[in-house]
C-alpha cells in the first residue's frame, strides 16, 4: 500500500443532530458486529466527517435558520439550548436569521450510508497490512481517497489478465426467466478464483486480492475470509455462459438470518431495472432481516412487513411510516401516501409534496400550498 493522500482535514460546522449522527454512527456499527477498531474509528473519523466535511442538497444537509424549522427536524428529540440561543422567531414582515449558520444532517440519508459501507469495506480489509492496528492515524477524507485510488488500480489490473468460472465453486439457487442466482460455495477450493472471476466481469472489489498468484490480501481477502468463516453469504446473478450482472453480499447474524449488505450491478452502479424482479424473487426466498441497504433503495427495494417489494407497491400505512421516517424523499414513489404519511413528510420538508395529491387537512395546514399540488377530498 502506498503512502496515504495528504487530504486531512475537517471541516468546522454546527449541526444541531450531532448527538444523534454519533449515535446512529454508533448502532450501525454494533449491529454489523464491527471489530473494536473499527466502531472506534467510525464512532471518532466517520462522524467528524459527516459533521464538519458531507456534502449534499437538501433534505440531507439543510441549513437551520428558524426556531420551528428546527423543532421539526428534531422532534421528538428537544432543540439544544445553545442552538435555541442564535435563533430567532421569523415574522411575516422580517425573517432573522443566525450570524453563523447553523446545520442539520440526516443521520440515515443513502448518501450518509453509501460512504459508511465504502469506510467499512476500506477499514476492514487493512488486516495483514502496515495500517493494522494503526486505523486512528488515518483520517476518512484519506481513506476515502485510498479506496478511489485503490479501485482505479484494481481496474487496471483487471483488465491484463481473466480468470476463467470454475463450476464447482457455485451451486444454483434460483432459476428465473432471464437468469439465474448461484451461491459461492464457502468449502470449494476454487472460491478465490471464482471471486476474481466475478471482479474482473462486474468491475469491483469482491475478489480485488493483493496478491493475484495465490489469491490473498487485499479487499478480496475480506470477503473470502468472511465467506469461508460462514460470516458472510455471497450470491451472482447470471446469464448464459455464467456472465455476471449483480453481485449481492449478506451478513450471517444470530440463527442464520441474512441482513443483506450490498447489491451491485457493474462497476458498483445499481442493477438495471430489468432485473428487479429477480433480486425481489432471491430475497424473497432467503430468511432476512433489517431494514434495506442503500443499494436496494437506490434500485427501488425495500424491506417491509410483507418481505421485499418495490417501493411503488408498499401499500400498508405501517410499512410507508417505517420507511418515511428515514428516506422521507421516497413519499413521491409511494402508490398512495397515507394522511399521516403525508403528515409526517410535511412537518421535515414540505417541498416533497409538491404535485403529489394531498388530503385537504395536510394541504390547508401547509404555510403555503405548494404550486402544483392536488387536493384530495
Amino acid at each position: 500500500m502506498g503512502a496515504l493522500p495528504a487530504r486531512s482535514m475537517y471541516g468546522a460546522r454546527d449541526v444541531v443532530n450531532a448527538p444523534a449522527i454519533r449515535s446512529a454512527i454508533e448502532r450501525r456499527s454494533r449491529a454489523r458486529n464491527d471489530p473494536e477498531e473499527v466502531r472506534a474509528w467510525l464512532a471518532n473519523h466517520f462522524y467528524r466527517h459527516v459533521v464538519g466535511n458531507l456534502q449534499a442538497s437538501a433534505p440531507v444537509v439543510q441549513a437551520v435558520t428558524q426556531r420551528e424549522q428546527a423543532q421539526a427536524l428534531l422532534k421528538p428529540a428537544a432543540v439544544p439550548p445553545w442552538a435555541l440561543a442564535r435563533l430567532v422567531e421569523a415574522s411575516p414582515r422580517h425573517t432573522a436569521a443566525p450570524t453563523t449558520a447553523l446545520w442539520w444532517v440526516d443521520p440515515e440519508a443513502e448518501a450518509v450510508l453509501a460512504l459508511e459501507s465504502r469506510l467499512v469495506e476500506f477499514l476492514l480489509s487493512r488486516e495483514g497490512t502496515a495500517l493494522q492496528g494503526k486505523l486512528q492515524r488515518v483520517t476518512a477524507p484519506q481513506a476515502l481517497a485510498q479506496w478511489d485510488e485503490e479501485h482505479a488500480a484494481y481496474e487496471a489490473k483487471a483488465a491484463a489478465g481473466w480468470r476463467e468460472h470454475a463450476p464447482d465453486a457455485v451451486a444454483p439457487v434460483w432459476q428465473g426467466e432471464q437468469g439465474h442466482f448461484v451461491e459461492f460455495r464457502p468449502d470449494s477450493t476454487h472460491l478465490r478464483a471464482e471471486m476474481a472471476y466475478e471482479s474482473q466481469m462486474m468491475r469491483h472489489c469482491l475478489g480485488q486480492f493483493a496478491n493475484r498468484r495465490s489469491l490473498g490480501g487485499g479487499y478480496g481477502e475480506h470477503y473470502a475470509s468472511a465467506c469461508e468463516g460462514g460470516r458472510l453469504r455471497l450470491f451472482s446473478y447470471r446469464t448464459a455462459g455464467n456472465l455476471p450482472h449483480i453481485t449481492i453480499s449478506a451478513h450471517v447474524r444470530e440463527g442464520g438470518r441474512l441482513a443483506i449488505d450490498q447489491i451491485k450491478g457493474k462497476q458498483n452502479r445499481p442493477p438495471i431495472e430489468r432485473y428487479q424482479g429477480e433480486v425481489l424473487a432471491l430475497l424473497n426466498q432467503l430468511d432476512t432481516c433489517g431494514d434495506a441497504p442503500p443499494d436496494a433503495l437506490q434500485m427501488g427495494i425495500v424491506h417491509t412487513s410483507q418481505g421485499w417489494c418495490a417501493v411503488r407497491d408498499v401499500a400498508l400505512e405501517a410499512d410507508q411510516l417505517r420507511l418515511i421516517q428515514s428516506r422521507p424523499a421516497l413519499v413521491r414513489e409511494l402508490p398512495a401516501p397515507s394522511v399521516l404519511v403525508q403528515w409526517l413528510v410535511a412537518a421535515r420538508d414540505p417541498a416533497l409534496l409538491r404535485g403529489l395529491p394531498l388530503a385537504a387537512s395536510v394541504a390547508a395546514a401547509l404555510p403555503a400550498a405548494p404550486e402544483g399540488t392536488e387536493r384530495m377530498p
